[in-house]
């Protein structure tokens, strides 16, 4: 990967893990957050501190930033599992993983909906 002076990748090899696409331009790119900010406000973080919402929206410890194409980061929007999933079906575990990752770490609640969806996700995973 090549950087400019401000240290923003401007060439590279990236794989969206959602449809399996590989992108060379990172104009062609944006950063999904997994768990999206609207969605954690709806499980929970409407109540947190306003150091805690910018934590969690630059979080590069967990699975919450990924770098996606910008279509599929567009048709996912806020969505939850139960609402949106990866087109690429080989995607789900991880996808699943990673959401629950995120969710378990920050405490966020799981609808009814999203845990039944992610359980399907899960039962994808070989292991």
């Amino acid at each position: 990967m090549q950087r400019d002076e401000e240290c923003r990748a401007v060439s590279g090899r990236w794989v969206n893990v959602y449809d399996d696409k590989t992108f060379t331009s990172a104009s062609d790119l944006d950063i999904d957050h997994m768990v999206p900010l609207a969605n954690a406000r709806r499980s929970g973080a409407a109540g947190w501190t306003q150091e805690k919402r910018k934590a969690f929206a630059n979080d590069l410890t967990h699975p919450q930033l990924l770098a996606v194409s910008a279509a599929s980061n567009r048709s996912k929007g806020d969505q939850g599992p139960d609402e949106w999933q990866p087109p690429s079906k080989p995607s789900w575990c991880t996808y699943a993983r990673a959401w629950v990752s995120v969710k378990a770490t920050y405490e966020l609640s799981v609808t009814e909906a999203e845990k039944n969806t992610l359980t399907e996700m899960l039962g994808t995973c070989s292991s």
